[in-house]
């Protein structure tokens, strides 16, 4: 969303160069008068020793600052680790702080939104480690006591039930901004 008012002193949009938006969003912190929100998302992705958590950019190769455009346009677009502005024609993108604040509710203190991995009966999960990696399966039941769930598969055209440990099997990932 880009808006049009006229006070300088707004967030803007920045493009940092690739897998530096903690680089940029450093620098831009220990300039004084600027705010820095650079979003991140923690998720658990499959590896080939089963699951692991992960931090990444939410925009990847974007962060957002406020500032006083005309007054540190120079400083900003120097800093460490950024690119440019991002710009459309000749207006500069600039955020609306109900985008800001819409986005700070779903992050925490560390600016990070964690994309929960919780399962229940009914879930689609992936199998990320074991025999089985890679195939997908509805979990039917959890088996208490054992930190494992129960899935039906396929196997050479009959129906079998196979227990899986919890830190083997993902769901199938959503997107982290729906709800």
């Amino acid at each position: 969303m880009i808006e049009t008012e006229s006070d300088p002193v707004g967030w803007y949009c920045l493009k940092s160069q690739p897998k530096h938006e903690h680089i940029a969003a450093a620098h831009l912190r220990k300039m004084a008068g600027i705010e820095v929100f650079s979003p991140r998302l923690r998720f658990q992705r499959p590896t080939s020793r089963g699951a692991r958590w992960f931090v990444e950019s939410m925009f990847p190769g974007y962060l957002f600052a406020r500032f006083h455009f005309t007054e540190r346009y120079r400083e900003v677009r120097s800093a460490m680790g950024i690119s440019r502005i991002l710009q459309f024609g000749n207006q500069f993108a600039r955020i609306s702080p109900s985008v800001i604040d819409a986005l700070r509710d779903r992050t925490n203190e560390e600016q990070i939104a964690v994309v929960e991995s919780t399962i229940k009966e009914g879930d689609r999960v992936t199998i990320v480690q074991g025999a089985l990696r890679g195939l997908e399966a509805v979990v039917t039941q959890f088996l208490s006591g054992k930190e494992r769930v129960r899935l039906p598969l396929d196997f050479l055209g009959r129906e079998i039930h196979a227990d899986v440990r919890m830190p083997a099997v993902l769901p199938i990932r959503r997107h982290p901004l729906a709800q």
